[in-house]
């Protein structure tokens, strides 16, 4: 039997914690290719790839966990980090004010 979808975010995270953003990327991968509405694996993504250092990914699969939960205030602020590192400060700025109106 499968392990679960949660088991495998789980085990995503474990990789993801040990330094293996690329395992981490894979297992991630693989969940929401079963279950793309799954919000806690695709905001992961978009961290996995942020920890990578790859910030145009980061931002892409960050911009679908915003997809799935609009007014998700993690969502936002790892949107405004991406964005930060890539250099576009205003959009940046936009999804760090959509963070702060998130948390009220």
């Amino acid at each position: 039997m499968m392990p679960s979808l949660q088991d495998q975010y789980d085990d995503a995270m474990y990789e993801f914690s040990m330094g293996n953003p690329d395992a981490a990327i894979e297992k991630l991968r693989a969940i929401l290719a079963e279950d793309p509405a799954f919000f806690d694996a695709q905001l992961a993504l978009g961290g996995a790839y942020y920890a990578k250092g790859d910030y145009q990914a980061a931002i892409a699969e960050g911009h679908k966990a915003e997809q799935l939960k609009p007014h998700d205030q993690l969502a936002h602020t790892n949107l405004s980090r991406a964005y930060m590192k890539a250099g576009n400060k205003i959009k940046a700025e936009h999804h760090g004010l959509q963070a702060r109106i998130a948390s009220d």
